[in-house]
């Protein structure tokens, strides 16, 4: 019996391997490049699992190929940009999963807005921005500041704060020339310090795994620093989140598997950023599992075979508290390598780089997270510790670049080419 997965995130894939085994089944990775995947395939038996090459943005083609698969019974969709394509192919195969409708949902985050400003869940609504009018519009219907970004974009692209007139019309200019996965749309920028609610729902119940905190660049850019895992809220904080994050999500109508949910805390309570339909991205899976003490994506393979995951009933048997800090260069290029590894070994929190860039990539955009080249890990007793230990190592690391070649020359000899 087998498992899909349609494509992954960059880091979790030796654990969701290891869930499957669990649970008796085999993983089937499809993928358009194996070597996305280096770090984790690097790291199991070459036999853990069966990896098959295709063109995973066909949807067709994929199709055709899970027909023909026999034993499938289950497929997991964790990326944002595989959620709507897994939605679809597990409707057609009549594989159990969420409902497509709600996927599609979740993708568009100015409906998501709306849908919950209509429960009484946020204090603001969104709007879709339009060339006629659109400035005049947006300042009486939305104010400033606002945020102004792509419905159904990803990795805080697309996002342009705007505090007044001027900054406005610059986004709007900017807008204008970018490649957006959904439409553009205004929304209330609440500030307050943001975090992210790892919950994992079954047939309509909400459990609140954990918060993260999620350290951010200074205004006026959204881009991911640094994360850590699990923040110490006061029981009854801890308490009225999960209640709150049940509301929002059934708000929704998110019935079944992990969610990522970022949320601001204001001056007037939590306020929902985005909703994402899956477990959270970069080192969040890995740094639930090891501070739970459990291995989370069970839970995955058993939400995609249409089981109730042992996850929401058990009881956690904890681990260190977790953080890591994404290691960007100083300036973009062509990524050399990374100075400093050397020094981890001898900091506390067992400090580990974990990579994501390949030597010769180019890293053209550094405002989001486009440009990190690995991430610097690190553990302790509490979050607050786990965040010094990863600072600290993450500032005896410089990740290194040379200039990008200037548009339209020769290609440079590789060493040893």
């Amino acid at each position: 019996m087998s498992v899909v997965c349609l494509e992954s995130l960059t880091f979790g894939l030796g654990h969701l391997v290891r869930a499957a085994d669990t649970l008796g089944e085999r993983l089937v990775l499809l993928t358009r490049d194996p070597a996305y995947y280096a770090h984790e395939l690097e790291r199991l038996q070459p036999d853990a699992l069966d990896i098959v090459e295709i063109d995973t943005f066909d949807v067709e083609q994929v199709a055709d190929l899970l027909h023909r698969s026999p034993g499938l019974r289950g497929l997991v969709s964790s990326t944002d940009t595989w959620t709507l394509a897994g939605a679809e192919l597990s409707e057609r195969l009549g594989l159990p999963g969420l409902d497509p409708a709600v996927l599609r949902l979740t993708r568009d985050k100015a409906v998501v807005r709306n849908r919950l400003h209509d429960a009484g869940l946020t204090r603001g609504r969104a709007m879709d921005v339009t060339e006629h009018g659109a400035k005049e519009v947006l300042i009486k219907e939305v104010g400033l500041p606002a945020i102004v970004k792509d419905t159904a974009g990803t990795g805080s692209q697309n996002v342009w704060l705007v505090r007044d007139e001027p900054e406005l019309v610059a986004a709007l200019n900017q807008a204008t020339g970018r490649e957006l996965r959904g439409r553009l749309f205004a929304e209330p920028y609440f500030t307050g310090p943001v975090y992210s609610a790892e919950t994992l729902t079954w047939a309509g119940r909400t459990r609140l795994l954990g918060v993260s905190s999620r350290l951010m660049s200074p205004e006026p850019y959204f881009r991911e620093e640094i994360t850590a895992f699990p923040v110490a809220f006061a029981e009854a904080r801890r308490a009225f989140l999960e209640r709150w994050l049940d509301e929002v999500l059934a708000a929704i109508g998110y019935t079944d598997r992990f969610a990522h949910v970022e949320f601001v805390l204001t001056t007037g309570g939590p306020e929902i950023v985005e909703i994402n339909p899956r477990i959270g991205g970069a080192l969040v899976g890995e740094g639930m599992c090891r501070a739970l003490g459990v291995n989370v994506y069970e839970a995955m393979i058993e939400t995609a075979l249409g089981r109730r995951p042992r996850l929401m009933d058990a009881d956690l048997p904890g681990g260190p508290a977790v953080a890591f800090v994404l290691g960007y260069p100083a300036a973009p290029g062509v990524f050399t390598g990374v100075a400093g590894l050397d020094r981890l070994a001898d900091m506390p929190g067992s400090p580990t780089w974990y990579p994501v860039r390949s030597v010769g990539d180019a890293i053209e955009h550094l405002a989001d997270s486009r440009g990190y080249a690995g991430i610097v890990y690190a553990e302790a007793e509490t979050a607050e510790l786990a965040t010094h230990h990863a600072v600290a190592a993450a500032n005896a690391v410089r990740v290194l670049t040379e200039p990008l070649p200037p548009a339209g020359a020769p290609e440079r000899e590789a060493p040893g080419g």
